[in-house]
């Protein structure tokens, strides 16, 4: 058997025995090279949590309603300068069309997001969440933190009252983009212009007390320290102690290239690598380890392809995330993987689960199978 230290051993027996894990336990957790032994504990967990003979996944569709963005994230290379010729506002008979192809398709929902648009106000998005309403039964899954700030800001309306608009208009929950790392030390360097972490803990809180659910994520590997990735969590896990609004974690390695953080474009960030599969694999494992109240956790075979999204599900994650028929914003840093559901079941039927279709709820929706 594998030898392990006698500190990731306790660590693993208080995961097992449903004793919370320290900030401490978290930092000495990420230092570790004994993957294995942590991914074990995390699937036993999984499994304690998830005793079922499925695994989830959905079908959904990224719909990006506008490109231009005055945030300048360091770490985006999908947005456009207001004056850019590539920047665009989505028209409604395209919005419609990528909707219907996703009914089409199955799906039963959309993820609508867009950059921080300087002009648009409050109206446009309640005229367009009515108009989806009003043609399609679709639960629309819309609008991150950062985005819900900016409308807050742009038309000098508090954060709640500009979720309660929204959310009578047609917003059935609220996506998790834009956490990155919930640090302001790098939210400061990387994305200056964007919210701070209070202010995206903050619209979460409020649209957990209106009884939506949301979910949460974060975005590794940049310039965050190790310390930092488990002061996200922590924060992470204190807010769903608070409320249990979040539905599920998802976290995902930063993509460099195309960004203003590849190092290849600056020498001050030349230390800056493609994450790899072992620290992703890490990731995730840990994830189910220490957010001990949030019930599920979500493969991102997005960056990390079919075969890495496939094994963490024996890494503590229990969903293989979306069919995402559309993605453009990794897509823009260079990395393009694709999944139909055939191949997502495969997946899933290869592990020895049966492969389900759900909401966001994580509500089965039908059982499907190969």
């Amino acid at each position: 058997m594998t030898h392990i230290s006698g500190e990731i051993e306790d660590m693993l027996e208080k995961s097992f025995n449903n004793e919370r894990l320290s900030p401490k336990d978290g930092v000495k957790l990420f230092t570790t090279k004994e993957l294995t032994i942590l991914g074990m504990a995390a699937d036993q967990v999984c499994k304690r949590k998830h005793p079922e003979n499925y695994r989830t996944y959905i079908i959904d569709r990224n719909i990006n309603y506008t490109n231009i963005c005055t945030s300048g994230c360091k770490f985006c290379a999908f947005y456009k300068a207001v004056e850019h010729s590539d920047g665009y506002i989505i028209p409604k008979d395209i919005l419609f069309k990528k909707i219907e192809e996703t009914l089409a398709l199955g799906g039963r929902q959309i993820l609508m997001q867009g950059g921080l648009h300087p002009s648009l106000k409050l109206n446009f998005y309640e005229d367009l969440l009515e108009s989806i309403k009003t043609k399609y039964n679709v639960h629309i899954h819309a609008f991150s933190p950062p985005e819900i700030v900016h409308f807050s800001k742009l038309n000098r309306i508090p954060v709640l009252n500009v979720i309660q608009q929204l959310k009578a208009s047609g917003l059935d929950s609220i996506p998790g983009g834009g956490a990155e790392i919930l640090v302001d030390r790098c939210r400061n360097l990387l994305s200056p212009n964007k919210c701070t972490a209070q202010e995206w803990l903050d619209v979460m809180r409020e649209a957990h007390k209106l009884g939506m659910r949301t979910t949460a994520t974060m975005m590794f590997g940049h310039i965050e320290t190790i310390e930092e990735r488990v002061e996200h969590l922590q924060k992470i896990r204190r807010l769903q102690d608070e409320t249990g609004g979040f539905t599920a974690f998802i976290a995902w390695t930063f993509q460099p290239k195309n960004t203003q953080l590849a190092p290849s474009l600056s020498s001050k960030y030349k230390d800056i690598g493609l994450i790899g599969s072992f620290d992703y694999l890490k990731t995730v494992a840990i994830a189910r380890l220490y957010l001990d109240n949030i019930p599920n956790i979500q493969a991102s075979w997005v960056t990390q392809g079919e075969k890495i999204a496939q094994l963490s599900m024996k890494f503590g994650a229990n969903d293989m995330g979306s069919t995402m028929i559309e993605e453009n914003v990794v897509k823009a840093a260079g990395v393009s993987y694709q999944m139909d559901k055939e191949e997502i079941e495969s997946l899933i039927n290869d592990l020895g689960y049966e492969a389900k279709q759900r909401d966001l709820y994580y509500q089965i929706l039908k059982t499907t199978s190969i």
